[in-house]
């Protein structure tokens, strides 16, 4: 299951008591369906849930019945609305044929409930997120530009601020940001979802953090070893020529200790021994080996 079909599937449990928000919610679902007029209104969605509850409303709130049709693969689920009906809805929605532009009827909303209601519906009609698995985007698919630019308004009463650009003969309404896109997941009352996300954030952050580290780290080695290489031929120039013996004691020790631990910094390879050399102790001898070798 995407991620966008489990966020609808939890708005469907959601229950409204007060009939204004259910009103509400019919609205935005409505509102945003595929097709929103006084001669026509279709609702589509790929969830026959989503599909079942636009029904429902349909006839609880203002006696329409319809059918649900089925497409032929049974991957879409339709409601039609023809003209009669159509008019009975967009009046109940206070919508005048004389309207030249759809927007937003604010008057619908009698309270806070109403507004998020309203855009519950708005998102089981035309919206998707992406899972935070992979990516942080969520986005609305709007017919019309002017209803697209009085939905931006009505986010920007929660303090949320949505791109508006044009794809396909969409105008799409989006969140790219994973604050936003939690708090409109909170807004319109699906909490389990934003709270799985914010648990998604938090492990890619230290998956990251942990990434990061570990490239670190070994960019680090890879500096230590590049830096004891010229001092790992010049020990092993010695060995082969003269043998490790050929060295004073404290520059033999010094040479073991590197061939032994390539991928030791200077400092550590300093510690390492007993008692501990200082880093620039360690430093001549390993100076000193090398002057011998090109001496040999």
């Amino acid at each position: 299951m995407s991620f966008s079909s489990q966020v609808k599937n939890e708005l469907l449990k959601n229950e409204y008591e007060n009939r204004c928000c259910k009103k509400s919610l019919l609205y935005g679902m409505a509102l945003f369906s595929k097709q929103f007029s006084f001669r026509r209104i279709t609702f589509q969605s790929e969830n026959e849930g989503t599909t079942e509850l636009f029904r429902h409303l349909l006839k609880e709130l203002c006696n329409i019945e319809a059918k649900i049709e089925v497409s032929p693969s049974g991957k879409s689920f339709t409601v039609d609305i023809s003209k009669k009906n159509a008019s009975k809805l967009m009046s109940f929605f206070g919508h005048n044929s004389g309207e030249k532009n759809l927007v937003v009827n604010f008057s619908n909303f009698s309270c806070e409930s109403c507004t998020k209601a309203f855009i519950a519906g708005a998102f089981l009609s035309c919206g998707t997120v992406s899972s935070p698995k992979k990516d942080y985007h969520l986005e609305f698919n709007v017919s019309y530009l002017n209803l697209a630019k009085s939905f931006i308004t009505l986010f920007n009463e929660f303090e949320l601020s949505p791109k508006l650009i044009t794809r396909k003969g969409y105008h799409v309404v989006y969140f790219k940001d994973s604050e936003a896109i939690e708090d409109f997941l909170y807004i319109m009352g699906a909490v389990n979802s934003m709270f799985e996300m914010m648990n998604e954030k938090i492990v890619k952050e230290i998956r990251n953090s942990a990434n990061r580290k570990a490239n670190c780290e070994t960019a680090n080695i890879e500096k230590t070893v590049k830096a004891s290489m010229p001092q790992i031929e010049a020990i092993l120039k010695i060995k082969k020529k003269k043998g490790l013996d050929f060295l004073s004691a404290p520059l033999k020790e010094m040479a073991q200790a590197r061939l032994d631990n390539p991928d030791l910094s200077l400092a550590e390879l300093a510690a390492s021994f007993e008692p501990p050399l200082s880093k620039s102790g360690a430093n001549h001898r390993l100076k000193r080996i090398e002057e011998i070798a090109k001496e040999l």
